[in-house]
């Protein structure tokens, strides 16, 4: 870790976890479980770990969807078999791109999209809440451009008439949709056949 200039509490921190859990799964005087030793393999630029059999084995041609380079095996029963995957971070003006611009950065996800996946960082207090579900500024969110928006699901989305790409959840009233931001200050919109879907918002991460 000192090689890679990685502290305990960096690690921590992107881990989710306290430094001094991560000190205690170092200094062995707990063990993680499998999934966490991947997930800190991965962190600091290693491949994860998985018990197979050499037979089992095959070569995995190919990437997953937008080059979210999936960490997989194919077991000899051929199924695929998900680690982790690292899903690019994209600006607010990359998400209609179908290429990952070079050197965008990557962060780790246990999710494995039905589409195109990527994470945004939140921009703006639109989505956040004075109580219940908030997604504040500065968030990472993983979005999934193969799920189907249905209500209470968040979404990124853009309507006809403008070029702004907003990230709100997707409500029925009285037969009518609409994007409302969590934030009740501001004002919800009217969801209509002409408004593009960009993506579902599966699952949220907040790095300090």
């Amino acid at each position: 870790m000192r090689d890679i200039n990685l502290t305990q509490e960096k690690l921590a921190e992107r881990l989710g976890y306290t430094q001094g859990a991560v000190g205690h799964w170092l200094c062995e005087r707990r063990q993680p479980k499998l999934q966490m030793i991947n997930q800190i393999l991965v962190e600091v630029g290693f491949p994860p770990l998985q018990m197979v059999y050499p037979h089992q084995l095959r070569e995995n041609s190919g990437v997953y969807e937008a080059n979210a380079f999936p960490l997989a095996v194919t077991g000899a029963d051929g199924q695929r078999h998900e680690l982790y995957f690292r899903y690019p971070l994209l600006s607010w003006d990359d998400v209609d791109l179908t290429e990952v611009p070079e050197g965008a950065e990557r962060q780790a996800s246990d999710y494995a999209a039905q589409g195109r996946g990527y994470w945004l960082r939140v921009e703006g207090d639109a989505m956040t809440a004075p109580m219940g579900l908030s997604v504040p500024q500065g968030m990472l969110i993983l979005v999934d451009s193969g799920i189907a928006a249905e209500p209470g699901k968040l979404l990124i989305a853009r309507s006809a008439d403008s070029t702004a790409t907003v990230f709100r959840q997707l409500i029925e009233e009285g037969g009518q949709r609409y994007l409302k931001p969590l934030n009740p200050t501001y004002p919800k919109a009217l969801f209509t056949e002409q408004t593009q879907v960009l993506g579902v918002v599966v699952q949220a991460l907040i790095k300090f």
